[in-house]
């Protein structure tokens, strides 16, 4: 029981060398691009969200508008 323990524990400690070392290759961003996207990102979500919000209005008073046209009848 005691090898089986110790075996886990080094094998998690291997993992957490194996990220240290990969930890180390990545090319981070800088932060102007980092700032840059964030702005891009924030830009195309409100655009869609007016965007949906305006669909929303015209089928809201389309449908309206069709609904009195059948109730005049």
């Amino acid at each position: 029981m005691d090898n089986t323990f110790s075996a886990f524990i080094e094998s998690i400690k291997k993992y957490f060398r194996g990220v240290r070392a990969e930890w180390g290759k990545i090319t981070w961003p800088e932060k102007n691009q980092v700032v840059m996207e964030t702005i891009f990102v924030i830009a195309i979500v409100t655009a869609f969200t007016v965007a949906i919000y305006a669909i929303d209005i015209i089928f809201k008073y389309g449908l309206d508008f069709i609904k009195t046209l059948i109730h005049n009848m």
